[in-house]
């Protein structure tokens, strides 16, 4: 019998996966300084911004974090040493709720299997006693990876504007409470949501460690808010397609698997004045 996919795994079992490429992916202005302050020996940089993304000159046009073209991410994957058939673990600093979830997303889409996200991210690595390097890793050897389109489900922005209005589908908003009532918004040019999303905010996913809820518990979790939505009836998104790659993980660690990702999230919707709602 083969043992379902599990994307997690704990820094206490790294010994484990000795010949896995591991990624260290974060994202902001000083992703790789962060990075050159701690990380895992051998782990390979990889920025949120110009490698997991290809930005638009106006963030209308597919939200701040569009995907690159699938050839693109391909190149980079080999450029990591990276081949159809490597072992890959990926990580970043916000408790795998950022970047290493949107590449664990983005391999699982290009039709890789063996990824996993180490799971409480670097804080998990740093609290398990592993020792961090601060120098600049290098490539080992270039390889070649072959992915020819996205393979996981997507759904575009007049998609998510037909779901909103029929009910078919249901809109999983996982953004901060605050950011879905319209409160206020940090990042955004405006506070709200989109008809009919429900919010399930993604830092839920984890517990006071920062490490995620156990399988059962985020099965028992999204069962309930599913209320008998097969996955493949829903749409999740968030502020840009990246912490909504976080929800989408932990519903594939709980079995859950073919939710819907809206990659534009709510950059692109509030910025084409379409229907918005606060609380």
């Amino acid at each position: 019998m083969t043992t379902p996919y599990k994307p997690l795994v704990k820094a206490t079992d790294l010994p484990d996966y000795s010949n896995a490429v591991i990624i260290d992916a974060r994202g902001g202005p000083d992703a790789r300084e962060r990075y050159l302050k701690g990380h895992l020996a051998g782990a390979l940089f990889v920025d949120l911004e110009t490698q997991l993304s290809q930005k638009e000159e106006n963030a209308k046009d597919g939200g701040r974090h569009p995907l690159p073209k699938i050839e693109n991410f391909a190149r980079l994957l080999g450029e990591l040493g990276i081949s159809n058939k490597s072992q890959v673990l990926v990580y970043d600093d916000k408790h795998g709720a950022n970047a290493s979830a949107r590449f664990w997303w983005m391999m699982r889409a290009a039709g890789h299997e063996k990824v996993w996200v180490i799971d409480g991210g670097l804080q998990a690595v740093e609290k398990s006693g592993i020792v961090l390097s601060t120098r600049a890793e290098s490539v080992g050897k270039v390889a070649k990876y072959e992915a020819k389109s996205w393979q996981l489900p997507r759904v575009t922005m007049d998609e998510v504007k037909k779901a909103s209005t029929t009910g078919t589908q249901m809109i999983i908003d996982v953004r901060e409470s605050f950011r879905y009532n319209g409160e206020s918004e940090p990042i955004d040019k405006i506070a709200g949501h989109i008809p009919g999303a429900i919010n399930l905010p993604y830092i839920d996913n984890l517990n006071e460690a920062g490490e995620f809820l156990t399988a059962g518990e985020l099965k028992s979790k999204y069962e309930k808010a599913l209320a008998g939505k097969k996955p493949d009836q829903v749409i999740v998104h968030c502020g840009s397609g990246v912490t909504a790659c976080h929800t989408l993980l932990a519903m594939e660690q709980a079995g859950i698997s073919g939710a819907k990702l809206y990659v534009g999230s709510w950059s692109e919707w509030s910025r084409n004045d379409l229907p918005m709602v606060t609380k």
